[in-house]
């Protein structure tokens, strides 16, 4: 496998369109915090999630051909966390279910068809790293600051599996398909990055552990189940690792790895269309414009960001063989890099064993079937015959009334205590904005009670009352 990279190179059906974007380009910017994550809807194209310092978890929707304007109304606000959230992740099979984790170490499952939370999984005792589902979303693996890898059952919240990870501390985790295996990477005992291969059911100790290097930045890992690769990419790294995952030993085996002497500057997702690329990248350009926030980085607030992109499979050139395309983005350059992983083959012919059936924009259940109980693997497509979207999927906000929880005259939900020290800045002047206008209606009353009292003295002495 080969990687290739160019400066600008969009798939298939997305804009060409090149070039360093103008310095007033829309954000998105109504979030009243450091924005924390986001994810892409996966089976609606321009809806995003986003969540915040600010407690809330935010639906956005981006207008067809771009932001216009700065979108500071979202379409749908979710309150539910005590604290800043952390991490946001849509259900891989079931449609509008989306998953928040809090700095309150809870996980809220919330149905956005009702915009409501209908379970809360309460099992950690630190803050939440990393979620991941395996592959028909009846499993949830999670990384704890508390130094455990557990698997949970989401719906009842019970945890299946759990490790004290003390020799490998954990920061991610992903699902390796229907392998029922779970890869990790962390840090050794002796603070050098390593990855773990566990096996779901039983996480007494690890398959095999490796150590990567001496390096400080978090290794993010891809895996792609349609052709059993893991990638490996750090954050402040400038080279992208590539594993062959299998079944048997030696379980996990090293390939190649694609160089560039331009850091990353972290990892996320891209849309789940071809042609909602330009969206992300838009959306993308305006962040390297407004040097929005990240997972663990300060920033300005409000600014919802991206980072390094993972095209999915349906996005992807298969007339180039293409199997992975990352977008890159370069902070120090201000650009976004494709790296495209092609097979190197000479024949024009489709190539079916590279190119299996994969998950593709359909849900396979709605809300209320999943949270029923019921499983269903993911709704496969075919790529022989091209990116086809046969129906448009339109996300649409329930109509919420706005709910109070008053408790000695206190709004809880109104009056969220600050965690941060900027919470606390934004709410002094908040308070002190109020304080003023308070203050000039206060001044106008009493103007207009002096006015009343005079007029009402001139008629007691008027001629006629005489």
């Amino acid at each position: 496998m080969q990687p290739q990279s160019s400066v600008a190179q969009p798939a298939a059906g997305a804009q060409r369109q090149t070039g360093r974007i103008e310095p007033n380009y829309p954000k998105v910017c109504g979030h009243q915090g450091n924005v924390l994550d986001i994810k892409w809807n996966p089976f609606i194209d321009n809806i995003i999630a986003s969540c915040s310092e600010d407690t809330s978890v935010r639906i956005w929707e981006v207008p067809e051909g771009g932001l216009k304007r700065n979108m500071t109304e979202a379409l749908l606000e979710l309150h539910g966390h005590s604290r800043r959230v952390g991490l946001v992740e849509w259900h891989p099979t079931a449609n509008n279910v989306l998953f928040s984790a809090g700095y309150d170490y809870k996980v809220l499952i919330w149905n956005l068809d009702v915009g409501e939370p209908v379970k809360m999984i309460d099992c950690h005792s630190d803050v939440i790293l990393c979620m991941s589902f395996n592959t028909d979303g009846s499993l949830l693996t999670t990384t704890c600051k508390d130094k455990k890898l557990r698997v949970i059952e989401p719906r009842s919240g019970r945890v299946l599996q759990e490790a004290n990870c003390k020799n490998h501390r954990v920061n991610r985790v992903v699902f390796l398909g229907n392998m029922k295996r779970l890869l990790t990477t962390g840090v050794s005992r002796w603070n050098t990055r390593q990855i773990a291969l566990w096996d779901q059911e039983d996480l007494s100790m690890p398959l095999i552990e490796e150590e990567i290097d001496g390096l400080s930045g978090l290794l993010f890992p891809f895996y792609d189940a349609d052709t059993h690769m893991l990638y490996l990419a750090g954050k402040g790294d400038g080279n992208i690792r590539y594993y062959e995952i299998s079944t048997e030993k030696p379980y996990l085996s090293y390939l190649m790895e694609f160089r560039s002497p331009a850091p990353q500057k972290g990892l996320g997702k891209a849309p789940g269309a071809a042609a909602a690329l330009r969206l992300w990248k838009e959306t993308l350009d305006a962040w390297l414009l407004g040097r929005g926030v990240g997972e663990g980085f300060p920033g300005p607030r409000s600014r919802v960001c991206l980072s390094t992109g993972v095209m999915p499979k349906h996005g992807l050139d298969v007339t180039a063989c293409e199997v992975f395309r990352f977008y890159k983005l370069v902070t120090l350059k201000g650009l976004i890099e494709p790296i495209s992983m092609i097979v190197p083959r000479r024949s024009d012919s489709y190539q079916e064993d590279i190119y299996p059936m994969t998950p593709g924009t359909e849900p396979a259940l709605t809300p209320d079937e999943w949270l029923g109980g019921i499983n269903r693997d993911p709704v496969l497509m075919s790529l022989k015959e091209g990116y086809k979207k046969s129906s448009r999927m339109v996300f649409k906000a329930p109509i919420k009334e706005k709910k109070s929880v008053v408790v000695n005259g206190i709004d809880l939900l109104e009056n969220v205590p600050p965690r941060t020290e900027n919470e606390l800045l934004r709410m002094f002047f908040r308070q002190q904005d109020e304080i003023r206008r308070l203050k000039e209606e206060l001044a106008q009353k009493d103007i207009h009670i002096r006015q009343l009292q005079l007029e009402l003295k001139n008629l007691r002495n008027s001629p006629k009352n005489c």
